[in-house]
């Protein structure tokens, strides 16, 4: 990593034509966030004994910049560490060193080093196999069999079929039994997601993780996402101009929740309608595209010793003039009918876990919004979890998809789809672009919703292929 900023067309343009050259230095911001000033997540509420009794366990007492910044939510927070502490270290079909590989191979999907730094130094301290974190060339071809559904799942997961998990289950000598698979399935979706969290929110990476071993290399140097510097020194200013609106913004987005209420009384719509207003909302998601990335000037990511096929990429679900993969109909394959006691089955306890954690992101409430109390912002909530699962394929035969419109404004669309599809991409601007008047906090609650909205829906995909190879 050098010393200069990255930096998109328009500002390389810029410099060119003006002061060819330039050195612009890199905005190494302090605290557990790039995006969130240190002073907010410090005065966090205090976590809650059993919370701090999982830190222990897990970090020495010492709490990571991600906890800290999730920490904003210590209710949910509670949920995730007793999920996260269960995957990686309680009984269960793998090997420890195995669920850290794992995890390390998700978060490169998304060029996640906080996420593979972190789980490198997490491997090394197991003890065995230092050479595995050379690269995929170096782990075992049983690990490397991962690779077709690690891409699919953290990208396409609609693809994913029971003749992917027929190919993992009967390849003789390097065959996973299918406990198994499910750890590393929900493994693999865990890290995925969290990766969109990581980034989404700003997460910076940790002081202590900067040199994992002699294979590391200059992996896990301190730096923050790829960000052109006027991403970070034009925020201000861009934010400044949007205040002026923000008020008018927010008394509008109250008034459209509280419309919305009234007219679910009367509205009774077809399912032919409301099948309809799904598809509307699903092809216009086309639509929603993140602007200012430059993927041919984009550096090779340090942690593509871990990524097999790299152009493999997220694709729109409802692509132009092509064949559409068929919706998931969620009553056909729900989480709470069939997941839940496929995973249960399989793998004991890590159903009500997940289960827990989903349940508690979409639940969680404050009653606030913004600077409003006393509000039910039940709606707003399902519309952000189901638009993420609306972008994936998956439709819920008793929503109606018009709320989306009315509640999601287009740079919130813009960045729930980054955040969820390619998260590597996400900017400071974009976490600054949306919901001017609104608590950072609340914009982490969004993040919490985004990344559990994501989890399950690479779950539902994954389960519904392991179900079908079964029957």
């Amino acid at each position: 990593m050098n010393g200069t900023a990255d930096i998109c067309n328009h500002c390389r343009n810029t410099i060119r034509e003006k002061e060819k050259g330039m050195k612009m230095s890199r905005h190494i911001s302090t605290g557990p966030s790039s995006f969130i000033p240190e002073n907010e997540i410090i005065a966090a509420t205090p976590l809650s004994d059993s919370t701090v009794m999982y830190l222990d366990e897990e970090f020495n007492g010492r709490v990571d910049n991600l906890t800290q910044v999730m920490g904003l939510h210590p209710h949910y927070l509670q949920a995730f560490l007793r999920c996260h502490y269960y995957l990686l270290r309680m009984d269960g079909p793998l090997p420890l060193h195995y669920r850290h590989y794992i995890a390390i191979m998700a978060a490169a999907r998304h060029q996640c080093s906080v996420l593979v730094c972190h789980h490198m130094q997490e491997f090394e301290q197991i003890g065995v196999c230092s050479d595995w974190l050379r690269g995929l060339e170096f782990c075992p071809q049983r690990l490397r069999n991962l690779n077709e559904i690690n891409k699919i799942l953290a990208h396409r997961p609609w693809l994913i079929t029971k003749q992917h998990i027929k190919a993992l289950v009967k390849t003789g000598e390097h065959s996973w039994s299918l406990a198994e698979l499910v750890h590393a399935v929900v493994l693999l979706a865990q890290f995925h997601a969290l990766s969109s969290f990581v980034f989404g929110s700003g997460v910076n990476p940790d002081p202590e993780v900067t040199e994992v071993s002699e294979v590391s290399d200059d992996l896990c140097a301190p730096a923050i996402a790829s960000l052109c510097t006027c991403h970070l020194t034009n925020s201000n200013q861009t934010n400044r101009n949007s205040q002026r609106n923000a008020g008018s913004e927010l008394e509008a987005l109250m008034e459209r929740m509280k419309r919305l209420q009234e007219e679910k009384v009367d509205d009774d719509a077809s399912e032919e309608e409301m099948f309809t207003r799904f598809e509307k909302e699903k092809k216009e998601s086309l639509l929603v595209v993140s602007t200012g990335f430059d993927k041919e000037g984009a550096p090779p990511s340090p942690v593509a010793r871990f990524v097999a096929d790299p152009s493999f990429g997220y694709q729109d679900f409802a692509r132009r003039a092509e064949d559409n993969p068929p919706t998931f109909k969620a009553q056909d394959y729900t989480w709470e009918d069939h997941g839940f006691s496929l995973l249960n089955r399989l793998y004991s306890d890590v159903g009500h876990l997940l289960d827990d954690k989903f349940r508690t992101a979409c639940d969680l409430t404050y009653y606030n919004m913004a600077s409003h109390e006393g509000v039910d912002t039940s709606m707003l909530r399902r519309a952000l979890f189901n638009y993420v699962h609306c972008m994936y394929g998956i439709r819920y035969d008793d929503y109606d998809y018009g709320e989306v419109n009315q509640l999601l404004e287009s740079s919130l669309k813009v960045y729930i789809k980054t955040v969820t599809c390619y998260p590597e991409r996400t900017t400071r601007r974009m976490f600054e672009s949306y919901w001017h008047q609104f608590r950072h906090s609340e914009k982490v609650h969004v993040n919490l919703l985004l990344m559990e909205a994501r989890m399950q829906a690479e779950l539902l995909y994954a389960l519904r292929a392991i179900t079908h190879y079964m029957t």
